[in-house]
């Protein structure tokens, strides 16, 4: 190697040094998809996180309306207070899987590919998610316990629908 030629096989030695350290490590860098900002205004990992923000808040909701109406004195204002909270939680559930967002964005999430090649069906189980929270909600404000608890059990068989289809199971 002559002097001049030095420079730039350090030059290309550090390259693939970089290159190489880039690229090593036990978890790979997520895909740039990940970063692109979707329809929505928001990237998927923002589009994701909220998605899963609200449904975690939807079951906390189920969870508080199950464990009382499983209590021996269910509380009912606690009842009507998270019945209340689900319609406003699902109320725009159809802009939550924007083209982008899903398994193939990168990040983690549950909800399988067939979402976005069967958008029709999914829109259809939204709308009768909606109805169904709107009607728990109604009659929880009612105070009937007994009649809660059919539109409690109706409105988780809506979950459920969707779920089996569209969630992949943890």
């Amino acid at each position: 190697m002559t002097p001049r030629q030095t420079p730039f096989a350090i030059a290309a030695l550090a390259a693939f040094a970089l290159l190489t350290a880039c690229g090593s490590g036990d978890s790979p860098a997520a895909p740039a998809e990940s970063a692109v900002t979707l329809e929505n205004g928001l990237t998927a990992r923002e589009t994701i996180e909220a998605r899963q923000a609200h449904l975690k808040n939807v079951g906390k909701a189920f969870k508080t309306i199950s464990d009382n109406l499983k209590a021996g004195e269910p509380d009912l204002a606690a009842i009507q207070a998270a019945a209340a909270a689900i319609p406003s939680e699902v109320s725009d559930m159809d802009t939550w899987f924007p083209a982008g967002s899903g398994p193939d964005a990168g990040v983690k999430t549950a909800a399988l590919a067939v979402i976005w090649e069967e958008r029709t069906e999914l829109e259809t189980k939204i709308t009768n998610l909606q109805s169904a929270a709107a009607t728990l909600d109604t009659t929880a404000q009612a105070g009937d316990i007994a009649a809660i608890a059919e539109a409690f059990k109706a409105t988780g068989a809506t979950c459920k629908s969707c779920h089996d289809k569209f969630r992949a199971e943890d």
